[in-house]
């Protein structure tokens, strides 16, 4: 089977609390469960103490789930993590032990993270457009607020409510989900998204 592999670990963890650690986390897992509910299944696996992996079902959605990792973290203050991604044939055990999963796409995404570092947090094994396209989130998402994230969240996962229904759910006002967005560079993103989805 084939799957988008995201694996990463958060960045300065050495100078978090544990409580904070494990709050961040925590937040990571929840926000796999959320992204079952459009990419089918989603498994996550802690890894160490401040390391994660994620395999979605759906390849495609690579790009849309790093950034709502990213998105689910910012919003909580959890930090920001390095994410290598990779898409690819590979094979998880029937108790959805990621530790124990091997093939293609969890080779290529734990050798990739093993070379990120600082200026670059996120990028894509496969290189090319798809490198490129990671990249360029990779800076985007780096300078999220804590309000954008928070606005994201909503408008990030496929069939996102309206700008007024997020403002409803936020208690904020449309006007500000709007600028909220733009400033987070979420128009642009949500055409690379549409490019990466329509290769699928």
């Amino acid at each position: 089977m084939r799957y988008a592999v995201l694996t990463g670990d958060l960045v300065d963890s050495t100078d978090m609390p544990p409580a904070r650690l494990d709050a961040a986390m925590s937040e990571l897992r929840s926000a796999a469960e959320a992204m079952s509910g459009w990419s089918g299944e989603v498994i996550f696996a802690r890894r160490g103490g401040d390391g994660w992996q994620v395999a979605l079902p759906r390849p495609v959605l690579w790009l849309r789930a790093a950034l709502y990792l990213r998105a689910r973290l910012r919003r909580g203050n959890g930090g920001i993590t390095r994410i290598a991604i990779a898409t690819g044939p590979g094979i998880i055990p029937g108790n959805a032990d990621l530790n124990a999963a091997h093939g293609e796409a969890f080779t290529a995404s734990g050798r990739l993270l093993d070379t990120l570092s600082p200026p670059l947090l996120m990028s894509h094994a496969g290189g090319g457009a798809a490198a490129a396209a990671a990249v360029l989130a990779d800076q985007i998402s780096r300078g999220w607020t804590q309000a954008q994230a928070r606005t994201l969240c909503l408008l990030l996962p496929p069939g996102a409510p309206t700008h007024s229904e997020a403002a409803e759910t936020l208690g904020i006002t449309r006007q500000a989900v709007d600028q909220s967005a733009r400033a987070a560079a979420l128009p642009a993103l949500e055409v690379a998204m549409a490019h990466v989805e329509a290769e699928g």
